[in-house]
């Protein structure tokens, strides 16, 4: 089972509403955990022969109070609490377009459905499209091209309405 299959399977559980599911087979163990704020935990170990077992896992972040997580443009001086954040959904490289000689995803101003992609996160060599899981305006853009992002990070504002 390579990287890709790995993702594909944590999209797929993430949309079907399952809280947990375990995979096993004879030389990997994968247990992917969601919860009601769709924060995943992959949980992955691989035992080749002859090489001690290894665990990565990636821990969710607690879901914040929506006041916390309010910014302020500093143009306008308004609390931006009508907006809805498009995050990172893993730690790596934040890029804006799919290669240096290609157009942006997405524009301050173009129109975001669920499924459009938005831009790409480069983690470990793998290069990983990021999809909006909602619709509406992208009303700021919040990373600079080709700088680091952490799991959970905002990286799009969007306007719902």
């Amino acid at each position: 089972m390579d990287l890709k299959d790995i993702q594909n399977l944590i999209k797929f559980v993430a949309k079907s509403g399952a809280s947990e599911v375990k995979l096993e087979m004879e030389d990997i163990k994968i247990t992917i955990k969601t919860g009601a704020e769709k924060t995943e935990t992959t949980i992955l170990q691989q035992a080749p022969a002859g090489i001690p077992q290894m665990n990565i896992s990636g821990q969710p972040i607690p879901a914040q109070d929506p006041a916390q997580t309010a910014s302020v443009d500093p143009d306008t001086k308004e609390i931006d609490t009508k907006y809805i954040e498009i995050t990172s959904p893993i730690i790596g490289t934040f890029y804006r377009r799919p290669a240096p000689d290609k157009p942006v995803f997405v524009e301050v101003g173009d129109i975001v459905s669920p499924n459009t992609i938005v831009c790409m996160v480069e983690a470990m060599k793998l290069f990983n499209e990021i999809e909006s899981e909602v619709s509406g305006k992208i009303v700021k853009i919040l990373v600079e091209d080709a700088t680091p992002v952490e799991y959970g990070q905002p990286i799009f504002l969007v306007d719902p309405s």
